[in-house]
This record gives structure tokens, C-alpha cells and sequence, in this order.
């Protein structure tokens, strides 16, 4: 909603016009532009209790319909308008702890129809939000770009020399997942166990640094998932699940990389089922993550992919000879949980807890150390032959 006006802007220069506006994003990232008519000067600052992001900018008259820019995502209120002769703010009410990860202006393609300031905001720990406060000098000169490091953390920078792994346990918290049909265990509680014995089993490894999305029986947003991952500057993204099917007896691991077109009905019909998890838990996807319309965000989605399906390949093959898989094991579908445009991402299916072999499995330590053993060797030789190959 908009400010309620300080002073007076009968006189001075004229003022910018912000003639349109838009908001896109959910409970773990939030995009926010706004167009002006010429280059806006902005600077930008942190305010706590409650949590809020605050935007100054020079005299501005705000053109646009206040719906356009009606708070979801991180925020749950947004207000905008002059604060005294010469100058306006934006202020963001945020729902939790938030950063803004980018924060510039770029110039619109169209001619003729001047710039956009580009916010986008991630989530962040209550930590990091208090030295973001404390750390900031509200006297700094405004500056017509502030461009911060796009998804990486700056309390996580990527270590030289050190290949990092996001382990994802999937499901957890009301999100319980697939349940077995003879012991009626939870989904969430086998993914935890096995995200937790490959996790210890990948931090032996020289050089390598693993962490998981949960630590306990604790919900996270899909959304959540994946930003955590960018914020621990992961080089992989590994999500474990274990399916049901109303066909008992097929059964066997399976490995997915994301496509927008699935392989198959039964990876189109598993991708589906898994991203609705936000829906059951009271979270909409509708609006999924911010998108950028950029062509180098996009040739490194090309790029990352290419690597998941490399990483897959690996999987499967560590897996031959050892642990049961399903027929085409390597398979393809739109699983929201794997969209992180600069991370190689794999969903790992360990088998079906509809079939009761697999079920004795899943629930089985030993059997659980050998998948464990097989995914750590799969990242080992993508590892070695992937990245300190040159990619």
C-alpha cells in the first residue's frame, strides 16, 4: 500500500515515475520490479523487530495499481510513497529473517521505456539478518546500482578446493510421504536415515564437504530446499525419496534429472505426486520460484543439466550388480524440487515401499550402508571425472 506523503514536491527536479510494478515468488525467494521512466538512485537498508527491508529512493511519484505490487512470497506487507521533499521509500514487512541476494537496475530492452530496479529476496537465518543490521551505515551516499551475489550466502562462500554436496531428505514434518504397506512406516523417516548415512559416508572423502536440507523430522518447502542447497554453495543437490505404487510388485531403485517433459507416465505420475508436497502441508506452488529472463541464467541451466545427467549416469552404474533397479532406471520428469538453475541435481528413488521386498529393504541398516557406499562412490568417480576434468 502506499505512503501516505511527508512534504512537499512542488519544487526540485521532477520526480521519477515508477510506472509499473510486479511480484512473483514464494515463502523462500520473492522477486520484486519496478519500472521507472529514468535510472533511479537507491540505497538499501535492514530494519528488525519486526523484520523489514528498506528501499530509499529519490522523489518518486508511483504510478502503478497498488494490487501490482500486493505482498506474498517473504513479505506480508509492502508500503511505498514520498517521505519528505526529494525523497520516497519502499518498505518490505518480511514474514521471516530475509536478505536481498540482488538488488541493481538494469536498463529495459524495449526502446524508449527506461529501467527496472530488480529486488529479489531470499530467506536467512535470524543470525545473518542481525549482522546485516548491525553491519550497515544508513549514511552511505545512495549509488545507482547495488549488486549483491546472486543465491550464495555470504556467510557460506564456496571454499577453494572444496566440492560441496546438499543432502535432501525428502519429505519430513507434516509432509510425511509414502508409508509402508506391511509396517506402515513413514516415508520421511527412511529418507532421514539414509540422507544421514550418506552424508557421514560423503564427508570421508578428501575434499569433500556434505550437509543436509533437515536434520530431523522438521517440514521444509520445496523452495526451501533448494535455497538452502544455494546457500551452502552446493556443487550437487541430492534428494532421496522412497515411492509407492498401486502395482505391488514392481519394485527397484530409480534415478531422476529434471525436463520439462517427463519420460514416461510413471515419472511424470511420481514428479507430480512429489510436488504437491507444499500443497498438503498448506503452502501454495502456484506461483513457484522467481524465474529470470536471462540467456546466461539459462545457458547455465543447460549447463547444469547436462552435468545431472552425468551424475545420474554414475548413479546407475554404482548401483548395477548391487542394488535392485527398475527397468530404465534413469528417468525424467518436471520435479519442482531439482529446479536450481546453477546446482546438477538428482532425485534419487530407492525403491517402492508398496512392494514388500523393497519394504524389508528400505527398513534394513545394512542394506542401507550398501546404498549409502554406492551413491558415495558415484559421487567420487563424477567427482574425478567431471569436475577435475574441467567441468
Amino acid at each position: 500500500m502506499a505512503l501516505p506523503a511527508l512534504g512537499s514536491e512542488t519544487a526540485g527536479p521532477k520526480p521519477l515515475l515508477a510506472f509499473a510494478a510486479r511480484i512473483a515468488g514464494d515463502d523462500a525467494r520473492t522477486r520484486i520490479v519496478i519500472d521507472f521512466d529514468a535510472s533511479p538512485e537507491f540505497s538499501v537498508h535492514y530494519v528488525a523487530a519486526p523484520e523489514r527491508v528498506v528501499i530509499d529512493l529519490p522523489a518518486t511519484a508511483f504510478g502503478f495499481p497498488a494490487k501490482d505490487l500486493a505482498p506474498r512470497g517473504l513479505f506480508k506487507d509492502i508500503r511505498y510513497g514520498t517521505m519528505a521533499q526529494g525523497s520516497a521509500r519502499i518498505v518490505l514487512s518480511a514474514i521471516r529473517p530475509v536478505k536481498l541476494v540482488l538488488a541493481e537496475v538494469r536498463k529495459n530492452e524495449t526502446e524508449g521505456q527506461g529501467y527496472r530496479l530488480v529486488l529479489d529476496a531470499e530467506m536467512t537465518t535470524a543470525k545473518e539478518f542481525t549482522d546485516l543490521v548491525a553491519k550497515q551505515k544508513w549514511g552511505q551516499p545512495l549509488a545507482s546500482t547495488a549488486t549483491l551475489d546472486l543465491g550464495k550466502s555470504a556467510q557460506n562462500p564456496a571454499h577453494p578446493g572444496v566440492f560441496t554436496i546438499a543432502v535432501d531428505a525428502g519429505h519430513g514434518g507434516i509432509d510425511t510421504g509414502a508409508t509402508g504397506a506391511a509396517t506402515k512406516t513413514p516415508e520421511k523417516e527412511i529418507t532421514l536415515a539414509f540422507a544421514k548415512a550418506l552424508t557421514e559416508r560423503l564427508n570421508r572423502q578428501a575434499g569433500v564437504k556434505a550437509f543436509l536440507t533437515r536434520e530431523d523430522d522438521t517440514f521444509l518447502s520445496l523452495s526451501e530446499r533448494v535455497t538452502l542447497a544455494r546457500q551452502g554453495a552446493a556443487n550437487l543437490f541430492i534428494s532421496l525419496h522412497a515411492d509407492t505404487l498401486a502395482q505391488k510388485n514392481i519394485r527397484g531403485a530409480t534415478v531422476y534429472t529434471l525436463s520439462d517433459k517427463a519420460s514416461d507416465r510413471m515419472a511424470a505420475a511420481l514428479a507430480a505426486r512429489e510436488n504437491l508436497s507444499d500443497e498438503l502441508a498448506g503452502f501454495s506452488i502456484q506461483s513457484g520460484p522467481p524465474e529470470v529472463a536471462d540467456i546466461l541464467l539459462d545457458l547455465a541451466r543447460r549447463e547444469s543439466q547436462a552435468f545431472s545427467i552425468s551424475l545420474a549416469d554414475r548413479v546407475v552404474k554404482a548401483f548395477q550388480g548391487k542394488i535392485e533397479l527398475i527397468n530404465n532406471p534413469h528417468r525424467q520428469a518436471g520435479f519442482q524440487v531439482l529446479r536450481a538453475p546453477d546446482i546438477p541435481s538428482i532425485l534419487v528413488e530407492l525403491g517402492f515401499l508398496s512392494n514388500p521386498q523393497d519394504e524389508k529393504q528400505l527398513l534394513d541398516p545394512q542394506w542401507r550402508d550398501k546404498v549409502a557406499d554406492a551413491l558415495a562412490d558415484a559421487v567420487a568417480h563424477y567427482r574425478a571425472e567431471t569436475v577435475v576434468g574441467g567441468g
